[in-house]
């Protein structure tokens, strides 16, 4: 069982104009795996989304935290630069794992700046902002989701070999 934190990025959400139909939808595809879960939600804005961040991975202690929101060509799309702002490492497979199962469904996923990293012992991943994008992101890359986590904390020292 893991702890996730959920970042709904998004200005309407944050004011209260639209519900949030993403975050939910994490959630419920999540909750198999999760003995924990917290849920934010930021306006677009880079400094509030980065202190979101840093809140699930230091002081929440979150093994991942999904964001949903804010990965497109919009001016006010900046949840990459904002996770990359927090991150430490890089780990650009996951995002690129879900464009490639994306781009099998549109073409518009090739639009996607969605980044991938590790902040101490947290996993970031952004994902998109429609529900049906955040199911099908997370059918490709729930799969890793506990060797992951196990590799961050040390706990996995055969990385990448098939022993059963």
């Amino acid at each position: 069982m893991m702890k996730f934190g959920i970042v709904c990025v998004s200005d309407r959400c944050s004011q209260g104009i639209y519900e949030d139909k993403s975050g939910p939808a994490i959630e419920e595809i999540i909750k198999p795996l999760a003995h924990e879960i917290k849920y934010l939600t930021v306006p677009d804005e880079k400094e509030d989304i980065s202190a979101a961040l840093i809140t699930l991975a230091d002081d929440f202690k979150a093994d991942i935290v999904l964001t949903t929101g804010g990965t497109g060509f919009a001016p006010r799309d900046v949840t990459p630069e904002a996770t990359e702002s927090v991150i430490e490492r890089r780990a650009p497979g996951i995002s690129e794992a879900v464009r490639m199962k994306s781009l099998a469904i549109t073409p518009k996923a090739m639009l996607s700046r969605a980044v991938s990293g590790i902040r101490g012992k947290t996993l970031i991943i952004n994902l998109p902002g429609s529900p049906k994008a955040v199911r099908e992101s997370l059918e490709v890359i729930m799969p890793v989701f506990e060797h992951a986590v196990e590799t961050m904390s040390g706990k996995t020292i055969s990385c990448g070999r098939n022993e059963n």
